[in-house]
Formats: structure tokens, sequence, C-alpha cells
């Protein structure tokens, strides 16, 4: 999706993941009871490719009731009047699309599954609560409907993504087959470091060579701003520490072979190392001594050539690295993402964005037939992504870029198409822009893709009422004593972490350690991994 979300820092864990997936019910997303399905037409045998369901029938004509979130593009009602063109003729169907808009969508969208509106279908995603409202029986099963009503959509989902979208043995969702890669790394000013003769940033130490060049050399402050997201961020990458369980704080995996292996990172000898490390390169003025409470960007001293490193995830370093292109065209960036520690990168779950069908809806059969068109169909995945072609985009010759401004239209007042589709995307028929963008994103998605791996983590969702005034304990342990410990701001290191251990310890850290353990080990165990 276009608002990418990240756990880059402790503060973001804490006020995002919480706020996305506090609520997301008590057990795991694939080994506890679903809630009661009654009144569903369809009941769950996965795995099955035959379809008790009856035949398509559409005979009687419906309208169709769907929601999607943020709101509505300018030209909505002329593109939703095309795409109604379409849907009459080929399924005597017309859709009714609306938007829960940005404005406290949350609760709107909780009202919508809790009120039992007639519902049709609507976008369901990891961070919008799908695990719990799949496990209360807000969804319906689709298993028996999808080979019927989606045939090429059930047969060219993956898996994988089957899986994902899957809740005790029930699929409740059709997950986007558009996989979002989004590891952090360092945007950094890749013109000083050619001009400056330093190394190719490849690894830690050519990074600490960079940034200690561009110190001495252009007397800056590298990381000019914030930098705990790039430091903490580095941290987790360069170790393979995996962060489980949204708000757990210090807990980590060890790695991604060994997931089950589950500890609190401040107690490790690997900590100890980093924190070692971190206390000369805050000590060579790679930051400033009050970054934690820095509330400036330090991509902001970039663009004033006061800076020359900031961390962004893959989409965002792409927008920053464009958005220069156009307020400071003197600049080069490059990136680094910290992925290449370990030559790992894992997509976002599938279900982060995905479309799924209310209980109570009336009308499950023709929602997913319409799917299925707005899925694989060319003519109505270019309408409902791209617009009206002419009017907000144009094919470029070779039928594959499209081109905005569309040919003939001005580009000043020029305003596109953009609705929150992404529960509808699809890789294999997306199209590319012919002009902007960032140029060597489509090889970084490449990269990403060679060294792929499924994501494992994300699946551990979990509500931490049972620890809740330990974890809240811990974090401001984290805040008081583990972030100036990650930033080198501390006169002595070793005196530092035995008192950072102490006070976790004391906070509760371990019963903390125990429930993330136990309940990773049970999502683990319902998905099949040792």
């Amino acid at each position: 999706m276009k608002k990418i979300k990240t756990m880059g820092t402790l503060l973001v864990s804490t006020a995002v993941m919480a706020s996305m997936l506090a609520a997301c019910g008590s057990n795991n997303s694939n080994n506890t009871n679903a809630g009661s399905n009654e009144g569903t037409e369809a009941s769950a045998n996965t795995g099955s490719n035959k379809a008790d369901a009856k035949a398509p029938d559409t005979s009687k004509k419906v309208e169709l009731v769907w929601y999607l979130l943020g709101d509505p593009a300018k030209d909505q009602a002329k593109v939703t009047a095309e795409l109604n063109k379409m849907l009459e003729k080929d399924l005597n169907t017309t859709i009714k699309l609306n938007f829960t808009t940005w404005t406290d969508w949350q609760t709107k969208y909780n009202l919508l599954l809790a009120s039992g509106e007639k519902v049709d279908m609507l976008f369901a995603s990891s961070w919008a609560d799908f695990y719990k409202f799949a496990n209360q029986g807000a969804f319906m099963p689709l298993n028996d409907l999808l080979p019927t009503y989606a045939p090429t959509t059930w047969s060219s989902v993956s898996e994988q993504d089957w899986k994902e979208a899957t809740v005790n043995d029930k699929i409740y969702a059709v997950p986007a087959t558009y996989p979002e890669y989004t590891p952090d790394g360092l945007v950094y000013r890749e013109d000083w470091r050619e001009e400056l003769g330093l190394p190719e940033i490849k690894d830690l130490a050519s990074i600490e060579a960079y940034l200690e060049g561009v110190k001495k050399s252009k007397n800056i402050t590298p990381i000019n701003g914030k930098a705990y997201n790039e430091i903490f961020t580095m941290f987790k990458s360069y170790e393979g520490f995996q962060q489980i369980g949204g708000d757990s704080g210090v807990i980590v995996s060890k790695s991604y072979d060994t997931p089950r292996d589950i500890v609190a990172y401040p107690f490790t000898p690997e900590f100890e190392e980093w924190a070692k490390t971190m206390k000369t390169w805050a000590q060579k003025g790679f930051w400033k001594s009050d970054t934690l409470s820095d509330q400036k960007e330090a991509g902001d001293a970039i663009k004033t050539g006061q800076g020359a490193a900031y961390w962004r995830n893959a989409p965002g370093a792409g927008g920053f690295i464009t958005g220069l292109q156009s307020s400071n065209p003197e600049i080069t960036m490059g990136y680094f993402p910290f992925s290449r520690f370990k030559n790992l990168t894992m997509p976002t779950l599938s279900v982060n964005n995905a479309m799924a069908i209310p209980k109570s809806a009336p009308n499950a059969e023709r929602s997913l037939m319409v799917l299925d068109k707005l899925r694989n169909d060319p003519k109505y995945y270019d309408l409902i992504n791209y617009g009206l072609e002419g009017t907000h985009y144009s094919m470029d010759a070779d039928g594959k870029h499209i081109v905005t401004p569309p040919a003939g239209v001005a580009a000043k007042g020029f305003i596109g198409y953009d609705i929150a589709t992404w529960g509808l995307r699809v890789e294999s028929m997306e199209r590319k822009k012919q002009a902007g963008g960032w140029e060597g994103f489509d090889a970084l998605l490449e990269e990403f893709k060679s060294q792929s791996k499924p994501n494992i983590f994300a699946q551990v969702i979990m509500d931490y009422n049972p620890v809740k005034s330990q974890q809240a304990a811990v974090n401001s342990v984290i805040q008081q004593y583990g972030m100036p410990l990650m930033m080198g701001l501390v006169p002595d290191v070793d005196k530092a972490i035995a008192t950072y251990r102490k006070q976790l310890e004391a906070a509760g850290v371990n019963e903390v350690l125990k429930y993330v353990q136990e309940q990773a080990n049970a999502s683990f165990d319902a998905q099949g991994i040792k």
C-alpha cells in the first residue's frame, strides 16, 4: 500500500504498532478457534479445488456495495460510471464504491463490521485488524466459493499467499498479488562519496568510512537531526535479529534460520559489541549529542548541504530521491539497503492488502466474480487503478507504460486518478509510468525478489494484555537507558549496559520474553515452522 509502515524505531513500534495491532485479539492468527460463522454460504475445506457452490448465475441484476479505505478521487464518479457500464454488460451487475476517508477511518471501519451493515466486499489488512476480525467470525470463509466464482484468481494466487489469508483452515480474504518490500536502509550523498574517493558502501566498515570522510572533509554532522532510526534499524539488520510480536520492544528472534531462538537483545554479546562501536561513532561526531531530543529530520539537512545520510525504507528512499531530483537537481544520492548485510528480504504479508467479504454480505458470489474481473482483465484493471484513458493517462507506444499527464493534456492544473486500490493489485497487471521515478528502484526490487523469503514473523500477532504492565515498564526503561546506549551517549558503556539490564529485569522483561516465546511458538507450530 502507499502508506508505508516500518518497524524502524521503538517509538514507532510503541506508537504505531500499538494502534494498529494491539486490538488484534488475544490469540495468534492461525491457532485459535474462529467465532461463529452461522448464516454464511460457504463451508471451509482448505486445499480442495472442488466447489460445492452453485454454478455462476447472473440472471438477476444486483448492485454491489463495496468499501475502500481513504478518499475518492476527483473524477471517481466518472470512473465508477464507466466501470458500471462494463459490469452491467458482462456480469449484469453494478457497484457502489464507498470510501471511509482518512478521518477516523479505523472507527468507521470497525463499525462497518460490528453493525452488520449490508456490505458485499471491503478492503482488509493485517494493519486493519484482519486476523482479529477473522477470528471473531466477521468475514465469510471463501474456500468453496473461490474455485467457482473467482477461478482465475484461485489458480493464480500462490499457496503461500493463500496460507497468509487463512485462519483456522479457512480462507477469509483474497490477498493482493503484489509483494511489497520495505527493508530499511541508508540514503547518502553519492556525489560526495565519489568526490572524496571514499569506498563504495557495501558493509558496516564502508559506512563508517563514508561518515568519517564527509565529517572531516565537509565539516558537517553526517546524520544531522534524529539519528536513532538509522542506528537501531542498522543494528537489527547487521546482526540478523528479527523483531517479532509488534510492540515487544527488545524481544527478537536471533535469526531467520532459527526463529524459535528468541531473546531480549540487550542481554546478548552482540549488543555489547554494538554499543561499544556506537560509542566510537558518537565520539567521532557522526551525530549530535542531543540527537535523541532533536525533532529535525536528517533528510532536511541533506537538502541544505548540512547532512550526508538519512534512514529510509526502500519505497521511502525512492520518494526522497525523486523529490531531490526536483528540489535539488545538483545532488546525486545513493542507497544502501540493510538487507545486504544478510542477503535476506521479506515481503510484507500478502494480507497487508486484501479484499474480504463480511459474513452478512448478500451478494458474495457476484462480488467474487467482479473481483476476478478487476484483478485479471486488463480493461477492468487499468480503469480501476489508473482511471480513464485520455483523461487521466495515455499509453506509451510500447503498450506497457502509462504517461501522465496524458498526451495533449497540460501538466499545470492536472489532477491524476489515485484511490486506495491496494487490495486489488496484481503484479503482472501493473503498468509502469514512463517518466519520473527513481531509476534504481526496478533493479532494487529484482534484488529483493532474488533473496526473498516468506515473512514468518509478521504473523506472530499478539494481545499484550497479560503482560501489559510489564511491557509498559520495559518500554519506559528502553527510552531512559536503552536509547542512549544505542547511540553511544553514555560515559561508560560497560556500566551503562549493566544498569540497563538490571532495570529491564526489574521492569519485568523476563515475563514479556516468556509470553512472546509462548505465543511465537504457537504461531510457528500453526505455520509448520520448526
